[in-house]
């Protein structure tokens, strides 16, 4: 039961604005800068609902409970979403604790929504495949890079923030093959590395033999428009070529299967599994911190592909002699 310390805790809107400063100056110092946009989003919704009840709010379990009905019921947000804002509030919550101002923390008690196990995303299947790679052009240099994006999201299983953050001496060449040194969301060092098997080391190869004057420092992925060339891409950038051949290809048609550009890096682990990967393997390949989660994934996505089409599930991509074989080219 909550202590009445913490039931009769009273900000107002001033009082709230600067301990939400303070805490993210305070607390958010040392967080990658997605986690700092993370919390101030977060934080951002909780503090324009609390200047709607400023005059009735109290920092206490019912209080805590107020916040999250207004997210799910008039806000309509997803579970994960409900479960990442009350993340940022239970953290800011324990920050009024350290200085003082709470003797314990209310929002431990209403625990966020439970994560769904299955997939939001959808996994491409091999005649998707062949769609989005027969819409690529690799016969100009924007072509190129974008290809070499695509297969490093496709068969190395990048992420957009780990594409957009790799320099070019971040490829490394070992006795064991080709690596990339990359830096995940919420990293602050470039402190894992992804396997880059040959077809997409030769799609990386190709951009960069097409650019000016690389050096190792240089950003491996830069834009080539005439106001930003040369500058190191974003996130927004590479999203949005990706989908565009996502639309080429006629592949965001069918609203309910939520294919998105995500869905390229969510395809690479049954890619690697088709190869003769085994599951733990996979799961180092996908560098999550957190195997119990990606494990549900990948055993339900499989169970999903062998139930809808048996051939999909045991044949997603052919590899042949180290190469990739043509996904459209029987």
């Amino acid at each position: 039961m909550a202590s009445s310390h913490i039931e009769s805790l009273k900000l107002t809107t001033g009082e709230l604005a600067k301990r939400l400063q303070d805490f993210q100056r305070e607390y958010l110092r040392e967080k990658s800068g997605d986690t700092v946009g993370t919390y101030s989003r977060a934080l951002r919704e909780f503090e324009r609902w609390f200047a709607g009840q400023a005059d009735t709010f109290r920092f206490s379990e019912d209080g805590v409970r107020a916040y999250k009905a207004y997210l799910m019921e008039t806000r309509s947000l997803s579970e994960a979403s409900v479960s990442t804002y009350l993340t940022a509030f239970r953290q800011f919550c324990q920050y009024l604790v350290v200085i003082g101002l709470m003797d314990e923390n209310p929002a431990l008690a209403v625990k966020g929504n439970p994560r769904p196990l299955s997939y939001s995303r959808a996994v491409l299947t091999e005649s998707d495949i062949r769609q989005l790679l027969r819409v690529l052009d690799d016969t100009t240099l924007l072509g190129k890079r974008d290809q070499a994006i695509v297969y490093l999201m496709l068969y190395a299983g990048l992420s957009e923030i780990e594409i957009i953050r790799a320099d070019v001496r971040d490829i490394e060449h070992t006795l064991l093959g080709r690596f990339l040194r990359v830096q995940g969301k919420g990293r602050t060092d470039k402190d894992q590395q992804a396997p880059l098997d040959p077809p997409v080391i030769e799609k990386i190869e190709r951009y960069l033999a097409a650019r000016d004057a690389v050096l190792p420092e240089h950003p491996l992925f830069v834009s080539h428009g005439h106001r930003s060339n040369g500058q190191r891409l974003n996130t927004r950038s590479v999203r949005s070529r990706i989908n565009r051949y996502l639309a080429a290809a006629n592949l965001k048609r069918d609203k309910d299967k939520k294919v998105s550009p995500h869905s390229l890096t969510y395809t690479a682990p049954f890619i690697w599994l088709d190869k003769g990967m085994d599951i733990e393997e996979v799961l180092e390949r996908m560098r999550h911190g957190m195997r119990a989660t990606p494990r549900i994934h990948l055993e339900e996505h499989k169970k999903n592909l062998l139930q809808e089409n048996p051939e999909q599930g045991k044949s997603i991509l052919s590899y042949s002699s180290g190469r990739i074989r043509s996904p459209y080219v029987r």
